[in-house]
């Protein structure tokens, strides 16, 4: 987000994570344009080695209507709600193989 330089951030803790919860989020999305005829991958995902960027998080009101309608889209996973020991979140692939987490939209504080 981008923020004027004058933006008072409060000092107390719990005050801080309401008032990031109220800024909005910008996400860029590219395309790497002329890659398409190439074959095979034309960029590295960073989940394995070299490593890098691995993932980015969406928030959803409801994990398990979203994983519903995931699967109802065959959207591969990464991981399901259902696999390890952290039962509350999921990662999806996008069509490039990039990990997509997928977690509850709940309150910071």
């Amino acid at each position: 987000a981008l923020l004027p330089d004058d933006t008072a951030i409060p000092d107390d803790d719990a005050a801080r994570r309401l008032w990031m919860a109220g800024i909005p989020g910008v996400l860029e999305l590219t395309h790497n344009h002329g890659t398409e005829t190439q074959d095979g991958p034309v960029y590295h995902d960073g989940n394995s080695d070299p490593r890098g960027f691995g993932h980015i998080c969406i928030s959803v009101p409801d994990i398990h209507a979203a994983c519903a309608r995931f699967d109802s889209l065959n959207v591969p996973y990464q991981k399901r709600l259902e696999d390890g020991r952290m039962k509350h979140l999921a990662f999806i692939k996008d069509p490039d193989g990039y990990w997509v987490e997928i977690i509850s939209n709940t309150p910071l504080a």
